[in-house]
């Protein structure tokens, strides 16, 4: 169950309008990295944990606090698109025309100078960019990548700007993203001590084992070389072949049904 209150998790106010800005923020909102895909990957996650509830709540209070973040970003947007131009006003004026050319078109074609859930060019945010494996390891390796990425969004952002305002809010995802990385890195350590380093971790007897920490050179560069005698973190040693040998036969599949080529071959 969730309940919502209307005050923000915290401030989300610019000092001034910025419709730049605004179609800025929409690759934090609604991009591949973004709030959205947080919230619904770290909420599917936990729904469907079924192990040490720890880990389930962990899950659950970052995706839910994510959809605050969801808020935030969103209410900024609205905010920053205060009074900004559209279609039908002065096209004289050269300040709004500059403004008009930079601006996301759909946030005032399609949604009346609001945040929408696409990235800054228009591409719709999809449920391809959310990691609910059902393997928490694997996930939570996801999560952290997740929080990196958007971190590195923020910062960027945060660069992109004098607001203070805005980068107030900025400072704040900041922090949150550092705690949430942090948190998944400690998640994430303590699976792979419980279950192994590697996903999924009961296969090690089925798989050729003589392949497993062979550093293989498929190009001109050598720097993978740098690892050979290193021990991975498994505690093995890595080795390195150059440019090995193909193993496999060349392919010989029978041909479709003629009608299927479209008298191709």
């Amino acid at each position: 169950m969730f309940t919502h209150t209307r005050k923000l998790q915290f401030n989300a106010k610019p000092d001034r309008p910025d419709p730049l800005m605004a179609r800025r923020f929409q690759e934090a909102l609604g991009g591949q990295w973004g709030e959205t895909t947080g919230m619904m990957s770290y909420l599917s996650q936990g729904w469907s944990s079924t192990g040490d509830p720890k880990y389930k709540d962990l899950l659950l209070d970052t995706g839910t606090e994510e959809i605050g973040h969801v808020e935030m970003i969103s209410t900024m947007i609205g905010y920053l698109l205060e009074d900004a131009p559209f279609a039908g006003d002065d096209q004289k004026d050269p300040e709004k025309e500059r403004i008009m050319a930079g601006m996301d078109p759909e946030h005032s074609l399609v949604h009346g100078l609001n945040a929408s859930l696409n990235n800054p060019n228009g591409a719709a945010w999809n449920a391809g960019y959310v990691t609910s494996s059902g393997n928490l390891v694997a996930d939570m390796r996801f999560n952290v990548v997740r929080e990196s990425e958007a971190r590195l969004q923020v910062s960027r952002l945060y660069y992109m700007t004098e607001d203070e305002g805005v980068r107030d809010m900025l400072k704040f995802l900041l922090a949150r993203e550092t705690q949430h990385q942090l948190q998944f890195m400690k998640a994430q350590e303590e699976l792979e001590e419980k279950y192994g380093l590697i996903v999924p971790g009961d296969m090690g007897d089925i798989e050729h084992k003589e392949f497993t920490h062979v550093l293989m050179s498929f190009s001109d560069g050598e720097g993978s070389k740098a690892f050979e005698g290193q021990t991975a973190k498994d505690g093995q040693k890595f080795t390195y072949e150059e440019h090995p040998e193909a193993m496999g036969g060349i392919p010989d599949v029978k041909p479709g049904d003629p009608r299927l080529k479209n008298n191709q071959g």
